[in-house]
C-alpha cells in the first residue's frame, strides 16, 4: 500500500520507517530539506511540496498529517482540502483536539474527502515496539487502511483500533495523555520521597529494577524511569523544567465541563506548571505570611 506521511519530526520519520520497512511506499514531505533527506536516506520517497505530494500517489489517496497540533494542521488539512480528490483519505496521526478534528472531518467531508483522526502513542520507541492507534472514524475508512495501521502497530492484531466516530481517536488519546500525567507524578513523588529518606542510602536505580519484574506498579514507565536512573542517579544534569503537550489541559478542562472530579490527573498538570516558575511568588509569599503571623524565620537570597 502507499501513503504520504506529512511532517518528518522524529516520530513521524520513525513511522515512515516502519512503513517502508513493512513493504509499503511512503512519499515524505517536510519544510526543512534536511528532514525530507533524511527521510530518503530511511527509504522513502521525497516531495518539496503538497501539490507533488498529491502528483506522486495514485487515487484514491492516503496522507498522513503528522505535524504540531493547531494552527499547523489546520493550515496543512486547509490546503490539501483543495488538492485532493473525492475518495481521497487524511489521516491525522498528530496531538490534535478532537473538537478540530471533527471540524477537519466535516471540512473535507464536504468535499468528499474521508478523514481519520488517529491518536498515536509509543514515542521514539515506536520504530522497534510498534505504535498504540486509537483510531476515529468510518469503519469502512478504517477498514481501508488497515494495512497500514496493522504495520504501524505492535502486531497486526494488537495495540490498534477504531474506537468511535470523527473525534473520538483524539479524544481518547487526550484521556490517555491525562492518565500518563498522574503516573508519571506518582513515581517521581515515591522517588522523591526515598531520595529524602537519607539514613537508609537508597539505591533509587537499583530499587527501580526491583519493582520493574513482579511488582504491582511495573510498567513501561517505570521501565523509563528505571533507565533514567541508571544512566545518571542524581539527575544532575536535567533542569526541573516539566513541558506538556497541551492534552492534560483539555483533559482537565473535559472532566470540568462533564462534572467528573479527576484531582490527580488536575493536581499532575498544575505540578507541571509548578515546575516552571523559576520567580515561584507564590511561595516566597506563603513564606513571608508565616513570619508575619509566627515569626518563622525565611530564607534569604544569597
Amino acid at each position: 500500500m502507499e501513503l504520504a506521511m506529512i511532517g518528518l519530526g522524529r516520530m513521524g520519520l520513525n513511522m515512515a520507517t516502519r512503513l517502508v520497512g513493512g513493504g509499503h511506499r511512503v512519499i515524505g514531505f517536510a519544510r526543512s530539506q534536511e528532514s525530507i533527506q533524511a527521510a530518503m536516506n530511511a527509504g522513502t520517497e521525497g516531495v518539496r511540496s503538497l501539490e507533488q505530494v498529491v502528483q506522486a500517489l495514485k487515487a484514491p489517496r492516503a496522507i498522513w498529517v503528522m505535524v504540531p497540533a493547531g494552527k499547523a494542521t489546520d493550515d496543512v488539512i486547509e490546503k490539501l482540502a483543495g488538492l485532493l480528490e473525492k475518495g481521497d483519505i487524511v489521516i491525522d496521526g498528530g496531538n490534535s483536539n478532537y473538537k478540530d478534528s471533527m471540524r477537519h472531518a466535516e471540512l473535507l467531508k464536504a468535499r468528499g474527502i474521508h478523514f481519520l483522526d488517529c491518536g498515536t502513542s509509543g514515542g521514539v520507541w515506536g520504530l522497534s515496539e510498534g505504535y498504540s492507534l486509537m483510531i476515529g472514524g468510518e469503519k469502512r475508512i478504517v477498514e481501508q487502511m488497515r494495512p497500514i495501521f496493522e504495520t504501524l502497530a505492535p502486531a497486526a492484531d494488537k495495540g490498534w483500533g477504531r474506537v468511535g466516530p470523527h473525534g473520538a481517536g483524539h479524544f481518547v488519546k487526550m484521556i490517555h495523555n491525562g492518565i500518563e500525567y498522574g503516573m508519571m507524578q506518582a513515581l517521581a513523588e515515591g522517588f522523591n520521597i526515598m531520595k529524602a529518606k537519607k539514613e537508609f542510602g537508597l539505591n533509587l536505580d537499583e530499587i527501580a529494577e526491583i519493582w520493574r519484574y513482579g511488582s504491582v506498579v511495573r510498567s513501561w514507565l517505570l521501565d523509563l524511569t528505571a533507565r533514567a536512573l541508571k544512566d545518571d542517579p542524581s539527575l544532575s544534569d536535567i533542569k526541573p523544567w516539566v513541558e506538556d503537550s497541551g492534552e492534560g489541559r483539555w483533559t482537565v478542562a473535559e472532566a470540568i465541563d462533564h462534572d467528573v472530579p479527576a484531582p490527580i490527573i488536575t493536581l499532575a498538570l498544575q505540578m507541571r506548571l509548578a515546575s516552571r516558575d523559576d520567580e515561584n511568588f507564590s511561595a516566597r509569599l506563603l513564606a513571608a505570611m508565616r513570619n508575619q503571623f509566627g515569626g518563622h524565620d525565611v530564607k534569604k537570597v544569597n
